[in-house]
C-alpha cells in the first residue's frame, strides 16, 4: 500500500472565515470550540478504503434540505494523485443523503490555495420517505478514497491554481 498523502486542519483564521461565510457573523468562541473539536479523517479498519470525514458539529437535514459543511480539513498529497470524496454508504442508502456536486474532486495543487485547500460538502437530504437525517458531532458523514490518475501524453499544462470552485476554468 502506497502512502501518498497527509490530512491537517487548516488554520483557526480561515477556519473563523469559512464558518463566517456559511453562518453569519458569529462570536469567536463557539467557532473556536468546532475548531478545537475537529478530528482529522482516518480509516475504520484496515480494510477500508475510504477515510471518514467526522461532522465538526451535528448536523439535522429535514428532507429537501441541504447544508455547506466548512471540515476544517485540508489534505497535503503527491502529485498524480486525487482525492474522492462520497457520502458514507450508510447515509445514502438509508436516507439517500447526497454530495451536491455527486463526487467531491480534491485536487492535489488545491492543498496551495489561498484558502489553505480547505475542504467544504454540501449536503442534501434527498429523501422520498419523508425522513430527517441526524448527524452527531464526530459521527462520520463523507468519506474520501485517494485514487491514481493519468495524463494524455500530448498534455502540455503549465498553468497552477488558486482557489477551489472553478478555479481552473478562469
Amino acid at each position: 500500500m502506497q502512502r501518498i498523502a497527509k490530512f491537517h486542519k487548516v488554520s483557526f483564521e480561515q477556519y473563523k472565515e469559512a464558518w463566517i461565510d456559511t453562518f453569519g457573523p458569529t462570536e469567536e468562541s463557539p467557532i473556536l470550540e468546532v475548531y478545537q473539536g475537529i478530528v482529522l479523517p482516518k480509516r475504520a479498519t484496515a480494510g477500508s478504503a475510504g477515510y471518514d470525514f467526522y461532522a465538526p458539529y451535528p448536523i439535522r437535514l429535514a428532507p429537501g434540505e441541504e447544508t455547506k459543511i466548512p471540515t476544517g480539513i485540508r489534505v497535503e498529497m503527491e502529485e498524480n494523485w486525487v482525492l474522492k470524496c462520497y457520502p458514507r454508504s450508510g447515509l445514502g442508502f438509508k436516507y439517500r443523503l447526497q454530495l451536491n456536486n455527486t463526487v467531491g474532486v480534491i485536487d492535489s495543487d488545491y492543498f496551495y490555495s489561498d484558502n489553505e485547500g480547505h475542504i467544504f460538502t454540501k449536503l442534501t437530504n434527498d429523501t422520498h420517505e419523508g425522513k430527517t437525517v441526524d448527524i452527531p458531532k464526530g459521527a462520520g458523514f463523507a468519506q474520501g478514497i485517494f485514487v491514481e490518475y493519468g495524463i494524455t501524453v500530448d498534455d502540455d499544462v503549465t498553468s497552477t491554481r488558486n482557489g477551489g470552485f472553478g478555479s481552473t476554468t478562469k
